[in-house]
């Protein structure tokens, strides 16, 4: 299946023989840590085994969104929607961000209740989120009948396009005179007496004294070849957009049943409200464990799978060497399979809600494949203080499918680590040594339901 049509990025001609800094990933949060490095004078290169966004960064709902995010998450989202609202000046180029708020209803008066926690969490970070009765709520949506309560509302929320933010982000960097590297797999992580010295990838080694490791999804099997311990499993999600609407309301709104935001382009993107579909492999077995915790939490509300998943997982090497194809060559982009009746279910139940949408098409329906940690907050670290670690090796991943709006926040981060700066916020959270000092690992109360 054809995944979203993204902005081009144009690879440059030939690795460089040695830089200070090697990227391995060109997603949302890669190329934003390699923006923030060569802002600061290093010398960078982004290696992607595909295309610049290509997998999650850019299949993703598109929502910068502070509500609903987990408290320990709070800190950097604040500092991202800041760096999200200069973006465009900053990259030159269009990257959909828009300040349109969300609004998030309530069916019943259990829900308000919890929705008024949240609104004092947001206030206390001085976000204006407030309450709404459900004709206030549905004024955002003219013609929209829903059987709400009412809502919370943040204008402070917004959205942007995933097809653009990565590469817009990656332009720039070569722009500042950093390398991009597209359908170059890095094979092994160079390391001499416990320090990165470079990168083995499919075309040559560069040489390096620090690799930053955003690979989404992948990220797990680079660390694991490499004895370092990374939970991370995966789940699917799949969202459709439709043809423009003129004059419809630019607000992002979550219901029970679906989720929409309007999109650049005047149309709309929906997924449904439900849980991510989770597809069995071999990892869920190995890591049962650690993944316990979760389960407890949100079983009633996921949707298991078992099928070719399971069997590619099987089929996926775990150990290479530098002469080997790894899984990242034979897997170029990540592009599965649409639930096709599942989510035009979804685009149905939103034409119910709300007439203007039965004059609509749907343009496309696509998937993406969500990485997932046991706590669903993200690693943003080195990893020296873990078993195996490396001096000069971090990583940034394990997003939980809240990291889009992230990005810029979390590449800040990672390259104030990196840089040996302050860090914008306490790192502490996103430390890799919590899975295996511990830490008690589960996710906050109620954050993936809602």
């Amino acid at each position: 299946m054809p995944g979203p049509k993204l902005d081009p990025v144009e690879s440059d001609a030939a690795l460089p023989r040695a830089v200070d800094v090697v990227i391995i990933g060109g997603g949302i949060a890669g190329t934003c840590a390699a923006l923030e490095l060569v802002d600061r004078g290093l010398k960078v290169a982004i290696c992607e085994k595909g295309q610049i966004g290509a997998e999650q960064s850019s299949r993703n709902w598109g929502w910068v969104r502070l509500t609903h995010r987990d408290p320990r998450e709070m800190p950097l989202m604040v500092e991202a929607v800041r760096m999200w609202e200069g973006l465009n000046e900053r990259v030159e180029a269009e990257t959909g961000y828009r300040q349109s708020g969300v609004t998030y209803t309530c069916t019943s008066d259990d829900m308000m209740e919890e929705e008024r926690q949240w609104v004092d969490l947001l206030q206390s970070y001085q976000i204006p989120a407030k309450m709404l009765n459900r004709d206030e709520a549905l004024a955002h949506y003219p013609g929209m009948d829903l059987p709400i309560k009412g809502a919370i509302h943040n204008p402070m929320d917004g959205r942007a396009e995933p097809q653009k933010a990565a590469p817009a982000v990656a332009r720039a960097v070569q722009a500042r005179g950093g390398t991009v590297h597209q359908n170059t797999a890095v094979r092994m992580i160079d390391v001499e007496g416990g320090k990165v010295t470079g990168v083995i990838t499919e075309h040559g080694r560069i040489a390096c004294s620090q690799v930053l490791l955003a690979g989404g999804i992948w990220s797990r099997l680079m660390l694991d070849n490499m004895g370092i311990y990374l939970p991370q499993l995966r789940t699917k999600n799949t969202v459709l957009r439709t043809s423009a609407l003129e004059g419809g309301p630019e607000g992002t709104i979550k219901f029970k049943e679906f989720a929409m935001r309007k999109r650049l382009d005047g149309g709309y993107t929906i997924a449904s409200s439900a849980n991510s579909r989770y597809e069995i492999t071999p990892d869920s077995f190995r890591l049962f464990g650690a993944f316990l915790p979760a389960l407890k939490n949100e079983w009633r509300g996921l949707r298991f799978g078992f099928g070719s998943a399971f069997v590619d997982g099987l089929k996926t090497k775990r150990k290479w060497t530098a002469n080997d194809v790894t899984p990242f060559e034979e897997t170029r982009i990540m592009d599965p399979q649409p639930e096709t009746s599942f989510i035009e279910k979804v685009y149905h139940q939103v034409a119910a809600r709300w007439p203007a949408m039965k004059g609509l098409k749907i343009e496309q329906r696509w998937a993406g494949i969500i990485d997932v940690l046991p706590d669903v907050i993200p690693v943003i670290s080195d990893t020296e203080s873990v078993k195996n670690g490396v001096k000069g090796l971090f990583v940034s991943t394990g997003f939980s499918g809240h990291g889009f709006g992230l990005g810029p926040g979390a590449g800040r981060l990672a390259a104030d680590l990196m840089t040996g700066h302050a860090p914008i916020v306490d790192p502490t959270p996103f430390r890799l040594s919590r899975f295996s000092d511990g830490s008690k690992i589960a996710p906050m109360s109620g954050i993936t339901r809602r």
